[in-house]
Order: structure tokens, then sequence, then C-alpha cells
């Protein structure tokens, strides 16, 4: 995957997803499931499976969700509140909201993006509270020349000007762990050592790491023992195949039924949410398949 993909991609669900104005909280929650009877495939349900919307951008929402719910899929990840009631007419869950971050590379490791970040954020928790949704995404940006102590001086600053509101929602800010060897040239936070520390330094229960499995493989490798140690940090995961980010099956190096055992032994009652990208003629096939992989 070309490292401006995923980039374009968020990108355009966040114009429509950040215009908050246009949705009323009060919308979202009366929204019916009315498609709720779809009956799934039957799951083991020891991992609570979801998949990213950006991933499968190629294919209208509600066709994405009735396919998801046929899987056995209980939620999407990345959406944002345009898109909630979608979710509710199919009984899926919000799992990874956004809407709030300005883009990946423009986060809270630099101050002049403070006040915009904290003005979005403020206006973003409370609608995710409303709509029953517990996780908001945030990206600590780009390096440029800063230091990792900076950095964490930085995030940690502006983290903190939100936590409390986060505490009062019962809303989590979940920063993602991308890779800075391949697809994210310069990001910050690239190493859960470093996203370990920082949810130290902000010292709140409602902010915590989602675990990109792929992109930790790629920038420090030794997965299950980092998801053994620091699980506690951990609020979320994403799958996708190493190298190149498609299918997660013996095509590639990552033994992920053998991953999901740890997640599972840790007691983890969130998510995990298929962010690759599929490579099948099949789209909603190479999803299903790697459900089933991920099935333990």
């Amino acid at each position: 995957m070309g490292n401006s993909s995923r980039r374009s991609a968020i990108k355009n669900i966040v114009l429509g997803s950040v215009a908050v104005g246009g949705v009323t909280s009060s919308s979202i929650a009366a929204t019916s499931p009315k498609n709720a009877s779809i009956k799934p495939m039957k799951l083991k349900g020891n991992i609570n499976h979801a998949v990213c919307r950006w991933c499968y951008s190629s294919i209208p929402l509600e066709e994405l969700c009735k396919s998801a719910k046929e899987i056995g899929i209980k939620a999407i990840d990345l959406v944002g509140p345009k898109d909630w009631e979608i979710l509710k007419k199919y009984d899926l869950y919000s799992s990874m909201c956004n809407g709030a971050e300005i883009n990946l590379v423009d986060g809270f490791n630099d101050t002049k993006f403070h006040e915009k970040l904290i003005q979005n954020y403020t206006e973003m928790i409370p609608l995710v509270a409303k709509a029953g949704y517990k996780n908001l995404i945030c990206f600590s940006g780009n390096k440029r020349e800063k230091d990792d102590e900076t950095g964490l001086k930085n995030c940690t600053d502006g983290l903190k000007k939100l936590t409390g509101l986060a505490e009062q929602h019962g809303v989590t800010l979940v920063m993602e762990l991308l890779n800075s060897k391949i697809n994210h040239k310069d990001y910050q936070c690239d190493t859960s050592n470093w996203g370990v520390e920082l949810c130290k330094r902000v010292g709140s229960e409602n902010f915590k790491l989602l675990y990109d499995i792929y992109h930790m493989q790629i920038d420090e490798g030794d997965v299950i023992r980092t998801i053994q140690d620091k699980h506690q940090y951990f609020a979320h995961y994403h799958t996708g195949g190493v190298p190149g980010r498609n299918e997660i099956n013996e095509t590639q190096e990552l033994n992920y039924p053998a991953i999901m055992k740890a997640i599972v032994q840790t007691g983890f009652k969130g998510f995990v949410a298929q962010e690759f990208i599929p490579t099948w003629p099949d789209k909603i096939a190479a999803l299903k398949q790697a459900i089933t992989i991920c099935d333990v």
C-alpha cells in the first residue's frame, strides 16, 4: 500500500463525517435497527469482530453493513456522525469513531495544532457519548524534527486538556500506533514503548492505544509478547497482512490465530477490526475468510 492510500481514504471519510452540526445525537440514538433480524454466521464469541470502513470504500456502506451482519461482524471502524444512523439501522456498533482529528500528520505532538484539535474533540466527545459509543481515534502527528521527549511533552499537554471531558462522558481517546518505516514516514507514535510512556504521562484510563498488529510487526515485531506485557494500555486492535497489508491468510508472515489467542488470554473485551486491503475480486469473501481465521 502506498504511503498516501490510507491517508487519502481517511481524508475522504473525515470530510464526510466532520460535519457534526448536520447530525443530532438525538436522531442517531432514536434510529431503530430495521435490519437487526439478519441471521449471522455462527462464530465462537471470544473475539468481538469489526471491520474498517475505509478498506471497503468502493462498497456502499449499507451493502457493507448487510454483509458484515451476515458474517457475524458486530461493528464498523472509522466512521463519523453522518454514518452512525446507517450503522444503527443494521444494529452495528461504531467501534472506533473518527471525525475529530485534523489528519494523520498534524497531531497532538505539535502545539500549533492544539487549539484546533481541542476544539474538534471538545465538540465530538459528547456526540460520541450520546450516540452510545466509547472510542474516538486520535494521532500523534509527524515528528518534523521533534525528538521523542518533545513529542511526548506536547502530546501530554494537549491530551490532558481533554481527558477530563472524556472521563465525564465515558469516552476513551485512542491514539493509533502506525509504522514509520513503510507507510507513515516520520510518524511519532511508531512504537509501543513510546505509546505506553505517553499513556503513563497522561495518567487517565480514558486515554489508551490502538495496537495495529500490521504496523507494529513492521516497526518492532515481537507482537505476542507485546500484547501479553502491555495489553492494559491497548483499547483496540487492527489487523493486516505483512508485507503488503493485504489478506491475513497463509500469503503473509503473521500467525493470526496465535495472535488472537494471545489477545483472548489477556481478558480483552473490546474489538478487533480487520484493516487489510482485499485483493480478491470478491472483497466480502476475503473479509469472511479473515473473520474465520481470527475467530479462535
